[in-house]
């Protein structure tokens, strides 16, 4: 690509995730190198299956469990991990798009700073395309960016009590 822009998908509404996935489905199609960081999560994902079969690079740098409450110093240390590595990923010039899955959770849980994020973001390659994804971006973070979607809730089956389901939302 000539140059690559920044994306954040953010809001409360269902579909951040998802959209950042047929971004990379898109792109793959069109040959295009890609790298899917996931941070915060740690559980089994359909979208896991489809990667690992069409040979995507995939890593998922959240721990198997939530996190409630106040960071754990291991739920910390996950999270620098995964941003150590996106910087790797972002700056390097070898990938086409890079997204940042949850990447906005992580600085709302205070697993990894706003600053830590503008810099990653200041470190990026001209030509590659940085998606970020999650609830709660911060003005600032929506600021440098060049495209800024916000999903709205308007209804969701989850108030009627349906839970996650395969396919749809894992």
């Amino acid at each position: 690509m000539e140059k690559g822009y920044i994306q954040v998908y953010t809001g409360n509404g269902k579909g951040k995730t998802t959209a950042a996935i047929g971004l990379c489905m898109r792109a793959f199609g069109a040959g295009l190198k890609i790298s899917f960081i996931q941070f915060v999560k740690g559980r089994y994902t359909s979208e896991m299956k489809a990667f690992e079969e069409l040979k995507i690079e995939f890593f998922q740098g959240g721990l198997p469990e939530f996190i409630i409450g106040k960071p754990e110093k291991k739920d910390i240390d996950a999270a620098l991990k995964t941003l150590n590595l996106a910087r790797e990923k972002v700056s390097s010039g070898k990938y086409d798009i890079v997204i940042l899955d949850e990447l906005n959770v992580a600085v709302y849980l205070g697993l990894i700073s706003e600053k830590d994020v503008i810099d990653l973001l200041n470190s990026k390659s001209q030509n590659t395309e940085v998606v970020l994804t999650g609830r709660y971006a911060t003005q600032k973070i929506m600021d440098m960016a060049d495209l800024v979607t916000e999903m709205h809730e308007v209804k969701h089956y989850y108030t009627k009590g349906v839970g996650q389901r395969t396919g749809i939302e894992v």
